[in-house]
């Protein structure tokens, strides 16, 4: 007795001793969920030593936090200078100090406004008491703040339809708690505001508001795990026939999902936007093992034999296959390793995780389940076994035909990788049904943009940035920046000098320059920071040693390969015209563009990885380098494929839909493997390479036509999703699944024929 029929006896006659086993393990893990841990923070995307965001922290450390949220107000008809509107802001104002950590509040009303009177300087609130304004001060409050660049296009619309309410944030080190608790006070506030206010249009966006947003497209993915388990539970009683077998599925997918996510916790492991797919991408892909398993020990009941004697018959011949399915799967998830994103590492770890339960289940619970439960082989299909021959009689015959027209297809489909941009846009991972898309939409039209720019100009000396000549370079750099097509708004410290330069000559506009006098200039900055009210110091605008400034750049609605093409002349400019002051832009929008950059790169090392490591495994296995070589065709072409369907389609690839070569190789690759397995077989009975093909596409046919259907249903579930990098990853692997098949069925065996002619 070989050790494979030992093992298979052993399954079978201690049957109650492996399911109290497994039963042990499944409950041990499944202590440690509660460990699982979920974080919308941006900080869990990097890495903790990633240079950027080492970058990003110094400059919030040295300014102000960049944590934010704006309200936009917008009468249904006329503009924002009428009494009850500023009146409206003016109350909302005030009542946004009211939120949890806001540490700033900026707006029309309050911002001030500075001015001469006689010899002095005067600095008060834009807007006091505007429910009793006369006409003309109406008159006075917007002709003031539309000519003002620190206002126009960030705190009020350039035609004043719309106007803002910025509010910045001290968060705790606990941020997920502290985000909740911010986003839903504002949206309750907002929601009493729209109640007092109907006449006008109320939008919340922001930075912190964005964060939120993650968390909850992460929590729609528990909407979506529900769904999953019913299409592919459904889908399997349907074409297995059998209630019993999609039952023992059922307890095989609940086992294996809670062993998983309890290890997981046992870890300590912390789920993200990125990766909270995690359940579902399980679930869909281990359901394979168990379909083949099973459709193999109904064809043995159809044959006659026991069910006992057909279950040991289908083990006998899938245990192998299995195992080696579940291998290379993992291996193409656990490449997501050489991503710079941390959420990936974990997605493609637990998914392998989950590979090696569901052989370890499938294996040993799966046909003891079979074994308990009254099993009954339904009648067999005439349609499958029908179709199949004649499919197989047809890639027999045409296998040159097939051979020619499928390069060329491939060839036609590929061209369409190149139309692809590998750029993204945070603000487009969301769909009109979640209101930060909408009310950001809104925005971005209406009044300002959500992606910024930081830049911290050093003087290189302590109070340096009074010196006139240091002054001049960062004002030429703020101009540059305006002319650009793609720049909604600058905010540059040197606006401010040059407002004070003329309160302090009459209000004269020929003095709206920066002062030759560096004495001068460091007299008005004293001067006007003691005129400045608790809460709106200029900390965020210099640091403490007066050594640098920040200028902030608003951009208009634009992707993450625009925000690095940006920077780049941003920074010609700089090594042309001040050297000096040459730095990297910082910011979540950098920050986030240089990882998604970096990460489409390293997943295209890592998809080379997994294919070479896949490859290499193939070849051992069936000791056949031709053979190995053979399966780069059906496991890598579907993926390029997809691409290039995606390219003439969609033509973005983003974060989502950069790592689906590395996650579908693993995947594809367990109908290769069937097919070789059953293949490789034949041949060594005796069976000339076109007598191996029929008998491989009866024997393996049906179940590799319907683990792709299972599969291809299971991913289409994501389409549902509102976020981007979630539908768009389910869309293309369910597209690439289907190529995957097409090659298997098509491809694969017509190249079989052409290279393994010798019939023994």
């Amino acid at each position: 007795m070989t050790p494979l029929d030992r093992y298979v006896d052993f399954v079978l006659r201690r049957r109650w001793l492996v399911v109290g086993a497994a039963l042990l393990v499944m409950l041990a893990a499944a202590a440690g969920i509660p460990g699982v841990t979920y974080s919308g923070s941006y900080r869990v995307l990097f890495g903790k030593d990633n240079p950027h965001l080492l970058a990003f922290d110094k400059l919030q450390d040295t300014y102000s936090a960049s944590k934010s949220a704006l309200i936009a107000i917008s009468p249904r008809e006329g503009t924002v200078f009428t009494r009850d509107t500023l009146a409206a802001i003016e109350e909302l104002t005030e009542a946004a100090w009211q939120t949890p950590y806001s540490v700033r509040v900026n707006s029309l009303t309050n911002y001030y406004h500075s001015e001469a009177v006689g010899d002095d300087l005067a600095i008060a609130p834009l807007v006091e008491g505007a429910a009793a304004f006369s006409a003309a001060e109406l008159s006075r409050v917007r002709n003031i703040a539309l000519n003002q660049p620190e206002l126009v296009g960030q705190l009020v619309s350039e035609d004043g339809r719309a106007a803002g309410i910025s509010i910045s944030f001290a968060l705790p080190k606990a941020e997920d708690p502290a985000l909740a608790k911010v986003s839903d006070h504002l949206r309750d506030l907002l929601d009493d505001a729209r109640d007092a206010y109907p006449h006008l249009g109320i939008f919340l966006t922001g930075n912190v508001i964005l964060y939120q947003t993650f968390t909850d497209a992460a929590e729609d993915m528990g909407i979506l795990l529900p769904i999953v388990f019913f299409v592919i539970l459904t889908l399997a009683a349907l074409l297995l026939r059998s209630f019993y077998t999609t039952l023992s599925i059922a307890v095989v997918l609940v086992f294996l999902l809670t062993s998983t996510m309890g290890v997981a916790g046992w870890f300590g492991t912390m789920l993200t936007p990125v990766n909270a797919s995690v359940p579902i991408i399980i679930v869909t892909v281990s359901v394979a093992d168990s379909i083949h398993i099973i459709m193999t020990a109904m064809a043995c009941l159809r044959r006659g034999l026991d069910k006992n004697e057909a279950i040991a018959e289908s083990l006998r011949d899938n245990l192998y296959p299995v195992f080696l399915t579940s291998v290379t799967t993992s291996v193409g998830f656990l490449s997501l390793n050489t991503s710079n994103a941390p959420s990936f590492h974990v997605l493609g770890n637990l998914v392998a995780l989950g590979m090696l339960f569901a052989f370890i289940y499938s294996v040993t619970l799966l046909p003891i389940m079979l074994s308990i439960l009254p099993l009954r082989a339904a009648p067999a299909r005439t349609g499958w076994p029908s179709f199949l021959d004649r499919l197989a009689d047809f890639v027999v015959a045409r296998r040159k035909l097939l051979l020619w027209s499928g390069i060329f297809v491939v060839v036609a489909l590929a061209a369409g990788v190149s139309r692809n941009e590998f750029s993204d846009n945070w603000l487009h991972h969301f769909n009109d049904r979640y209101p930060f898309r909408t009310d950001t939409d809104f925005i971005m039209e209406n009044l300002t943009g959500l992606d910024q720019l930081e830049y911290s100009l050093s003087s290189g000396r302590e109070g340096g940035i009074t010196d006139p000549e240091y002054l001049r370079k960062v004002e030429a750099f703020a101009q540059w920046y305006r002319t650009h097509p793609k720049v909604h708004h600058v905010q540059s410290f040197t606006d401010i000098m040059k407002r004070v330069n003329q309160n302090m000559h009459g209000d004269d506009p020929a003095y709206y320059r920066i002062p030759d006098d560096p004495e001068l200039v460091a007299q008005f900055l004293l001067l006007y920071e003691l005129s400045l009210p608790f809460g709106s110091d200029l900390n965020d605008r210099m640091d403490f040693a007066k050594s640098a400034t920040r200028m902030t750049v608003v951009l208009e609605n634009t992707s993450t390969r625009d925000h690095l093409a940006i920077d780049e002349s941003a920074q010609n400019w700089l090594q042309g015209n001040a050297p000096e002051l040459a730095g990297p832009a910082s910011g979540f929008t950098m920050i986030s563009a240089r990882m998604s950059k970096r990460n489409i790169n390293s997943m295209l090392s890592g998809t080379i990885l997994a294919t070479t490591v896949i490859t290499l495994i193939l070849m051992l296995v069936f000791r056949n380098i031709r053979v190995g070589l053979i399966c780069l065709v059906p496991n890598f072409i579907p993926a390029l494929m997809a691409f290039g369907l995606w390219g003439y389609l969609v033509g973005k690839v983003g974060l989502g839909a950069s790592i689906v070569t590395a996650i579908a190789i693993g995947i594809i690759v367990d109908d290769t493997i069937h097919f070789l397995t059953r293949y490789l077989r034949g041949r060594r009975k005796g069976l000339s390479s076109s007598e191996a093909v029929r008998a491989t596409f009866r024997a393996a046919g049906p179940a590799l036509c319907v683990t792709t259907f299972i599969l291809t249903a299971g991913f289409l579930v994501f389409s549902s999703s509102g976020y981007e990098p979630s539908w768009a990853l389910g869309i293309l692997v369910a597209i690439t699944i289907v190529f995957a098949l097409i090659a298997d069925l098509l491809l694969l065996p017509a190249l079989l024929m052409a290279i393994d002619r010798n019939n023994h």
